[in-house]
């Protein structure tokens, strides 16, 4: 694995420096850039929320946004799983008497 470097983002007009390998620097940045976004947009649309109370809104949106696709992702699975194991009882079933 590389060494980490500093890399520069920009949220809402601050600079912050946040070391990461080179090899995660394009994923960093995309994400700076969406937050970056997600802050400005919740900023423009109520003009007497401070940075913090903008930041820990961004914050728990990406949170509650994380947690519904992890459900959704774990309802496929399991439907996945479920349709699998069908499938395999349907071709056991069909090779049962080629067995005996």
């Amino acid at each position: 694995m590389s060494a980490s470097e500093p890399v520069k983002v920009v949220i809402l007009d601050r600079e912050f420096h946040v070391a990461c390998t080179p090899e995660e620097r394009s994923g960093l940045l995309a994400a700076a850039r969406h937050l970056d976004e997600r802050m400005r947009e919740m900023r423009e649309s109520s003009r007497t929320l401070g940075v913090d109370r903008i930041a820990i809104l961004a914050a728990l949106n990406f949170c509650h946004e994380l947690l519904e696709m992890r459900s959704r992702e774990s309802n496929v699975d399991q439907a996945l799983a479920e349709k699998l194991q069908a499938i395999n009882l349907k071709l056991e079933r069909a090779f049962a008497p080629s067995l005996q």
